[in-house]
């Protein structure tokens, strides 16, 4: 019997012929960013419409960058507690204190009309998750942000190709993160970006290439100085060299993720799922089950692989406290990932809805 992966990145002979290439050339790293790494920043740029843009080697290190250009310390940061943990981990690292808000239960992105209630003189940032894809209230977002002179840092790890408002994810807010992990739908060895969008963009390029450098800044052959702290964060010419090669099918390959959405979307016979979007890049496609063990091992007899994204980070014993989000805790007792993948056949997606259906 097929197994069906819940993930599976989408190669061919391009992606191959790429990495052969680096791996002849010898230059396979440079701290300072050059080769496919400038270029498939210029590209994403020019794919997304930024102003302007550093590439990192994860979404967890494009994360507490963009978190570092501005002062959290002993300061408040807005989000949901449904994402990867990484997401409140940047705030901590940063010496913030994460702020919980409830989430939309039609999107699972953090609900825009709770936020207000939670902004306080300590707040600095709002922090939305594009889940699954689907993009957040942004419009809702940015006006809260410009009423109370807030910082807006998008996590976009599960948005790329995602649009809103006519335009793609990654120019609406003040930084936005994105991650290129093998699972992602621009995928590779590992990856991530922060795309600018302030006035002062330029500026904060500056920083954030040294600081993904260990802070190493003045370069000029093997001379250079460090005036601060900084970290392993740069990314390397293989994951670039694939980057550019994904970066150019992305959109294809969203469609086609996008088809299968609006084919769950109609097949599935359960109340609780995630609605169909057109803006959305679908990188995930969720479900609420009430048995959510049982299914998940029936699925697997079928060979279908299945997902949990995710338990609730405030539940978690780093995090914990007094915060109740209803909404988010029964979410997080029944959420199920399954496949949506373009390496998906027509066959794999009939198998799918039948055996969820069937199991329900």
């Amino acid at each position: 019997m097929k197994n069906i992966k819940l993930f599976d990145p989408v190669i061919d002979l391009e992606e191959e012929k790429s990495i052969i290439k680096v791996l002849r050339s010898h230059s396979w790293a440079s701290g300072s960013g050059n080769g496919y790494v400038k270029k498939f920043e210029t590209n994403f740029c020019k794919y997304i419409n930024s102003k302007n843009s550093v590439a990192v080697n994860s979404g967890t290190a494009a994360l507490n960058l963009a978190l570092s250009l501005i002062d959290i310390k002993n300061k408040e940061v807005i989000l949901p507690s449904i994402s990867f943990v990484s997401t409140a981990h940047s705030i901590i690292v940063n010496g913030g204190k994460p702020v919980f808000v409830e989430i939309d239960p039609i999107t699972m992105c953090i609900d825009s009309q709770k936020i207000e209630n939670s902004i306080t003189k300590k707040t600095a940032a709002i922090l939305p998750v594009h889940f699954g894809g689907i993009p957040c209230n942004l419009k809702n977002i940015k006006k809260i942000c410009k009423n109370h002179s807030l910082f807006l840092i998008e996590d976009a790890a599960h948005a790329a190709g995602s649009m809103y408002d006519g335009k793609k994810i990654g120019t609406h807010g003040d930084a936005v993160c994105f991650s290129f992990h093998p699972v992602k739908n621009l995928a590779m060895p590992t990856g991530g970006l922060i795309s600018l969008n302030t006035s002062n963009h330029k500026s904060m390029k500056t920083i954030l290439d040294s600081r993904r450098w260990c802070g190493i800044t003045d370069r000029h052959n093997s001379n250079y100085d460090v005036k601060e702290l900084g970290w392993n964060y740069y990314m390397n010419e293989f994951s670039a060299s694939i980057g550019l090669v994904q970066l150019k099918k992305l959109d294809k390959l969203n469609k086609i993720r996008k088809k299968i959405a609006k084919i769950y979307h109609s097949k599935i016979n359960v109340d609780a799922k995630m609605p169909f979007d057109n803006n959305s890049s679908y990188h995930l496609y969720w479900i609420l089950v009430q048995n959510r063990s049982k299914f998940r091992i029936n699925m697997k007899n079928m060979g279908i692989e299945t997902g949990i994204h995710y338990n609730p980070i405030h539940t978690m014993s780093m995090y914990k406290s007094k915060t109740k989000l209803p909404i988010t805790e029964n979410v997080g007792k029944k959420i199920v990932s399954i496949p949506i993948h373009p390496n998906l056949s027509d066959n794999d997606v009939e198998k799918i809805i039948n055996s969820v259906n069937k199991f329900l």
